[in-house]
C-alpha cells in the first residue's frame, strides 16, 4: 500500500521560508500509534495525515500532530493540506477544498492575487474568549518587565479546539527578547493556563505590515513557530473585541519567524456579521518535497 507525502511551507514568501509541515496522504487510516510516530520522526511543529478520497459530505477527514500528541486545530496544516489536496489529491482543482477536523469541517478557499500568486484562506471555527492572568508571572515567565507588556489590551487565554494566551507587548524589542520559561509557568499551568503563548505588537520590520508576533509552545521542551494560523485567528478575534484598531473590518499583514530564520507573512481578516465574529486566515503555500513512506 502506497503511502505519499509532501512538505511544503506554509505563510512563505519564498522556499525554506515559512512553517514546514508534511502531509502524508493514506488510501486508509494509519493506527494512531503509527501516526504519532510518523510525527515525532518528521519533527515538524505539525505532521497532518489526510484521506486519499472525501467522505460523504465531501470533506477530506485530517488529522493533524504535533511531535508528541494530536491537536484539534491548528492553521498551518490546514492551509497546507488543503493545498496538497487541491494540487496532488483531489480529481479536479476546484477553488474550494473541505477539511473534517476534530472541530468540525473548516473550508480553504484560493485566490489569485494580481499578481498571479495563489492564497489559501481558511475560516477560523467559532472562537471563544477566555480567562485574563495578571500581568505580573506573565512577565516572568517571558523574561520581560511589567512595562513591556502593554497595558491598553489584556493577556487573554483565546479557543478553538485548542488554546492559546494572547500578550500584548510595546515594541518589537520585547518582541525579540523573550523566551518561555516553563520552570516559571508551572503555577500558571496548575491553575490551568495553556502553555501556548502568541505575542504580538504593532511595530513592524517593514513598513508594509501592520503587526509582528512570535508564538511559543511546549512539546518535550519549548520551541517556536515560525509561523502560526491559529494563533492569527485568536488575534483576529482578540482584536475585534478589544478594538485595537479604529475599524470593524481588519485586513492585516502579521510579520512572524524572523527570531528562528524562517521568516513568515501572515494574511488576517476579521469582522463582525451579524453580531458574530467571523476570521480568516490566509497565507502563500511552496512545495519543497514529495516522496513515499518505505
Amino acid at each position: 500500500m502506497t503511502h505519499r507525502f509532501y512538505m511544503v511551507d506554509v505563510f512563505a514568501e519564498r522556499s525554506y521560508a515559512g512553517n514546514q509541515l508534511a502531509v502524508i496522504v493514506s488510501p486508509e487510516a494509519l493506527p494512531d500509534e503509527t501516526m504519532q510516530q510518523l510525527a515525532a520522526e518528521m519533527n515538524f511543529s505539525e505532521t497532518t495525515f489526510v484521506a486519499s478520497v472525501p467522505e460523504d459530505d465531501g470533506g477530506y477527514r485530517v488529522r493533524i500532530f504535533t511531535p508528541v500528541r494530536e491537536i484539534a486545530f491548528t492553521g498551518h496544516p490546514i492551509l497546507g493540506t488543503a493545498w496538497v489536496i487541491r494540487h496532488y489529491v483531489a480529481p479536479v482543482s476546484t477553488p474550494e477544498v473541505r477539511l473534517n477536523l476534530a472541530v468540525g469541517q473548516v473550508p480553504v478557499s484560493f485566490e489569485t492575487t494580481v499578481e498571479g500568486r495563489e492564497v489559501a484562506w481558511f475560516l477560523a471555527p467559532p472562537i471563544s474568549l477566555g480567562e485574563t492572568p495578571a500581568r505580573e508571572p506573565v512577565a516572568a515567565v517571558l523574561g520581560l518587565s511589567l512595562e513591556e507588556i502593554d497595558t491598553n489590551m489584556p493577556i487573554q487565554v483565546i479557543s478553538a479546539g485548542t488554546s492559546a494566551m494572547i500578550v500584548p507587548l510595546c515594541g518589537l524589542a520585547a518582541l525579540q527578547r523573550s523566551r518561555l520559561d516553563l520552570e516559571a509557568f508551572a503555577p500558571l499551568l496548575a491553575e490551568g493556563f495553556p502553555p501556548l503563548i502568541y505575542l504580538f505588537c504593532r511595530q513592524t520590520r517593514y513598513p508594509q505590515n501592520d503587526l509582528s508576533a512570535r508564538f511559543f509552545f511546549e512539546a518535550h521542551g519549548v520551541r517556536e513557530d515560525p509561523a502560526t494560523g491559529n494563533g492569527a485567528a485568536f488575534l483576529g478575534a482578540y482584536l475585534l473585541e478589544h478594538e485595537l484598531f479604529p475599524n470593524t473590518d481588519l485586513h492585516l499583514q502579521i510579520e512572524q519567524g524572523y527570531e528562528v530564520r524562517r521568516p513568515s507573512l501572515v494574511m488576517l481578516r476579521a469582522q463582525m456579521v451579524n453580531g458574530a465574529r467571523e476570521v480568516s486566515v490566509g497565507g502563500h503555500v511552496i512545495p519543497t518535497v514529495q516522496g513515499e513512506l518505505l
